[in-house]
């Protein structure tokens, strides 16, 4: 075993101490949020408002629906305001396998994860939830008048916002697949045709109705994403071409 290794126990150590950091900062994160959960669910629900600014009347009608709601409300957002500190520690966990170059890359990718996230939120917030909600809330009107369960709206807003976060991640990943030499632009430019099916797919799964007007919505970005990722990927590719050729260059002249 050479000198920077480590033992197994020490291994198991550093991952005790770095879940133990994680757990923490989510602790303290769900704790502010539940201070603030009222809010948070306020925030939530507002996309569900109508062009008169008034939304559909929340119930619950279970005895413990509120308070399973807000807890639940006040650990997602615990684990949002928590998510740079566990980030960082798995970083940290693995970085010691990595070579020099890939660490740089990764503690690069990290803010622009964040970024990307963020911004598959505020799409999905501002863009996608007021034309949904507002079909699903309409639709029928003559016939009933919506009463809706605030964990059901809750739940819908949640996922929503999590899957599109999560989707505005695919650039990026391409990106640091690609410079790590996983995959190049050829292979992502041949998959095309399948990630319009792919983002079909998901838009499907993701919006919360079903009328194509909505789901165009979702697939729209997918598929710009997906090209933005495959640019990306050749800039990449070019990048490594380039160190690849100033490596080589140093042992040539040697000859």
């Amino acid at each position: 075993m050479s000198e920077g290794e480590l033992t197994l126990g020490e291994h198991l150590q550093e991952l005790r101490r770095r879940l133990f950091i994680s757990a923490l900062a989510l602790l303290v994160g769900s704790a502010v949020s539940f201070a603030f959960f009222q809010e948070i669910i306020e925030v939530l629900v507002r996309p569900s408002h109508l062009q008169d600014g008034v939304g559909p009347q929340l119930i619950y009608i279970e005895v413990t629906e509120l308070l399973t709601t807000s807890v639940k409300v006040s650990l997602l957002a615990g684990l949002i305001l928590a998510f740079p500190v566990i980030l960082y520690q798995v970083v940290m966990f693995v970085a010691p396998g990595l070579t020099e170059g890939e660490k740089r890359y990764l503690f690069a990718f990290l803010p622009g994860a964040m970024l990307a996230f963020l911004a598959g939120v505020a799409f999905a917030y501002f863009v996608l939830a007021p034309p949904a909600l507002r079909f699903l809330l309409t639709f029928g009107g003559d016939i009933a008048t919506p009463m809706i369960r605030i964990s059901n709206l809750v739940d819908l807003m949640v996922r929503l916002l999590f899957w599109m976060g999560l989707a505005f991640e695919t650039p990026l990943v391409m990106y640091l697949l690609a410079q790590l030499g996983v995959v190049n632009a050829r292979t992502f430019a041949r998959f095309r045709r399948l990630w319009v099916v792919v983002a079909f797919i998901l838009a499907a799964i993701i919006t919360p109705t079903f009328d194509p007007g909505n789901q165009a919505l979702v697939a729209a970005p997918l598929l710009l994403l997906y090209e933005i990722g495959i640019l990306l990927a050749k800039l990449a590719g070019r990048a490594r071409r380039r160190r690849s050729a100033g490596a080589i260059t140093p042992v040539q002249r040697g000859e």
